[in-house]
């Protein structure tokens, strides 16, 4: 199998502008300096950190801020991450994308299909990010991700880099999912996605879920994205994350779904978004987020 061996290219993305809370632009520095890139060493994955530059000037609109909070903040973060993200995948490296909120993968995504456009995103969190700015009932832009990925909201994210839908609903699941909008449960049954709930993970447990979720994100792709939010993991084991819900997956089932995704040699870039070091305690969240991107990339007990 094809597994994650080429270069690792790192792009971390201190924004916090699509969430409410303040806090998740200092998540890549912590995981950085909870040992990431000693990580990749101790995997022998030949690695290099992108250049990220804040941008000098944001968007602005005020007629849609009730809509869309920080739309012009996000929409130019998103340009931004999508241009070095096609950067990073022309150049034929893996993108591991650092956030950061949960918006980033809306720049994550487009810099991807704009090489790879048959493709698969399992996206592993405790919510849909479903939502679009007539559903939504905060306005944050991070829970609206996968939908712009889906070309469900506004066409300034749905047409970032000029092409709309950019994924296809038959290649997406969801993992790990326990708080759902009522208009994200709307777009879920009338898109067609597949949305494994935690429910489905307590039934028939976590290998059998990504077995199902591999094989249909798989199933006629040129690759898979994985996109995923701590705030998946019960924030008993994850407590440094803006949006916890209680019930989520645990320690083990993290590191199994990241272990058996490396294992389907399907993995052509990723996303790990929303550590917040300022709700964490003692590290421990950005700990965990570097021993799951190292499962992730390929480390095994034996």
């Amino acid at each position: 199998m094809n597994k994650v061996r080429q270069p690792v290219t790192v792009l971390p993305v201190p924004f916090h502008y699509g969430a409410s809370r303040l806090g998740a632009s200092g998540g890549p520095e912590a995981v950085l300096q909870a040992g990431l890139l000693e990580k990749l060493r101790h995997l022998n994955l030949t690695h290099t950190i992108y250049p990220w530059k804040e941008p000098a000037d944001y968007a602005t609109d005020r007629r849609s801020l009730e809509r869309m909070r920080n739309w012009g903040r996000v929409l130019t973060m998103s340009e931004a991450v999508a241009a070095a993200v096609q950067a990073i995948t022309e150049s034929e490296a893996f993108p591991l994308t650092i956030g950061g909120d949960h918006s980033v993968s809306i720049g994550t995504i487009a810099g991807v299909t704009a090489h790879i456009q048959q493709l698969g995103v399992i996206w592993i969190d405790a919510h849909a990010d479903m939502n679009t700015p007539q559903t939504s009932h905060t306005g944050n832009l991070h829970g609206m991700a996968l939908a712009a990925g889906l070309g469900l909201g506004d066409a300034r994210f749905t047409e970032l880099l000029g092409r709309s839908p950019k994924l296809q609903p038959k290649r997406i699941v969801l993992v790990g999912v326990r708080e759902l909008d009522e208009g994200e449960k709307k777009h879920i049954y009338e898109s067609g996605i597949t949305c494994f709930t935690m429910h489905d993970i307590d039934r028939i447990g976590m290998g059998r879920v990504m077995e199902k979720a591999i094989a249909i994100a798989s199933y006629g792709s040129e690759g898979i994205h994985v996109s995923f939010d701590i705030d998946s993991v019960d924030p008993g084991e994850a407590p440094g994350t803006g949006t916890p819900v209680r019930g989520g997956l645990n320690y083990r089932e993290a590191h199994l779904a990241m272990e058996m995704l490396f294992d389907c040699g399907m993995v052509t870039s990723a996303d790990l978004v929303e550590v917040n070091p300022l709700l964490d305690t003692n590290g421990r969240t950005a700990r965990l987020a570097v021993e799951l991107i190292g499962s992730l990339l390929g480390e095994r007990i034996l």
